[in-house]
């Protein structure tokens, strides 16, 4: 249904809810996500594909970027650049998720339903962003 609702001519009112609440959740997402790179970067380190150097590195860097775009897309006037930001960050950690996929979960212990799951999530997370990015 979300996927949809950037295309239904729906009540305003409740379109103008519901971008709120979605603005809300991603925001607490990605500030959260992105702290927790800094409290275990050896876990998410496990799913950055073998053949990429500074893998720490990586991490604490995506884990920042994560929280300085949580924080700035509550800002209206920010949500077209931050969006776009997310997307782009978005497809930057996407081998990441491809690499746990390709080693069904066993890159991080996890099942190779959620590792191939997180796959399709990527894309709604990619449409939130650029849906809130018409925001300002």
């Amino acid at each position: 249904m979300v996927l949809l609702i950037g295309n239904l001519s729906m009540n305003p009112l409740i379109k103008k809810k519901i971008k709120l609440i979605t603005i809300f959740i991603m925001s607490l997402f990605y500030i959260l996500v992105g702290l927790n790179h800094f409290q275990q970067p050896e876990w998410y380190a496990q799913i950055v594909p073998p053949p990429i150097p500074y893998k720490i590195e990586l991490v604490y860097l995506s884990g920042f970027f994560e929280v300085l775009f949580g924080v700035l897309i509550l800002f209206k006037k920010l949500r077209f650049i931050i969006g776009w930001s997310l997307i782009a960050l978005l497809i930057a950690v996407y081998p990441a998720n491809i690499y746990l996929a390709l080693t069904n979960g066993q890159a991080i212990q996890t099942t190779p339903l959620i590792a191939w799951g997180r796959l399709p999530f990527q894309f709604l997370f990619i449409y939130l962003a650029y849906w809130h990015s018409k925001d300002s």
